[in-house]
């Protein structure tokens, strides 16, 4: 592995071997990564919320999921990837904090989780593995050459997914 492209909270980034891609802190942000097996044309986006459409200020479409996602695949098909092959992970989604309401606007992680597989499955894309939900942050490294996902969590042993 040359190099790891960092990848910025609401931001988005595409990727050949033998580069890879990371993103910090995910709490109660997505990380989408979506993966063509072929030709290993490899993105990620780090979402924070689940719909372009319920925000007036929505320029910035890497911090939601639903354009997100779009934009990757975009990109992807730029450097030889095929949207028919594109397999997805995903992780993070945590509910950070602990709320006695059930208000919907505090359960970010849950509805960027939903949002994510739902824009996924809505271009027949499948979700391979996830590591989401629960209580704590992650960071996350995406290897196009296997195809593995590391998930690093303070005090947890390295996951591969």
């Amino acid at each position: 592995m040359d190099e790891l492209i960092k990848v910025g909270m609401a931001d988005l980034n595409v990727c050949l071997p033998p580069k890879g891609l990371t993103t910090l802190g995910l709490g109660s942000c997505v990380g989408i990564v979506l993966y063509d097996p072929i030709t290993k044309v490899s993105g990620l986006a780090h979402i924070m919320l689940p719909d372009s459409t319920k925000i007036k200020n929505n320029s910035n479409i890497a911090k939601f999921a639903d354009t997100a996602v779009d934009k990757m695949i975009q990109d992807m098909v730029r450097l030889g990837a095929k949207q028919n092959r594109l397999v997805s992970k995903l992780a993070g989604g945590a509910q950070m904090f602990s709320f006695s309401s059930t208000n919907d606007l505090m359960r970010v992680g849950e509805r960027n989780i939903t949002a994510s597989k739902e824009k996924l499955k809505s271009l027949g894309i499948r979700v391979l593995a996830e590591d989401t939900g629960l209580n704590y942050g992650r960071t996350i490294e995406f290897y196009p050459e296997t195809g593995e996902l590391l998930i690093k969590t303070i005090g947890k042993p390295i996951k591969k997914i």
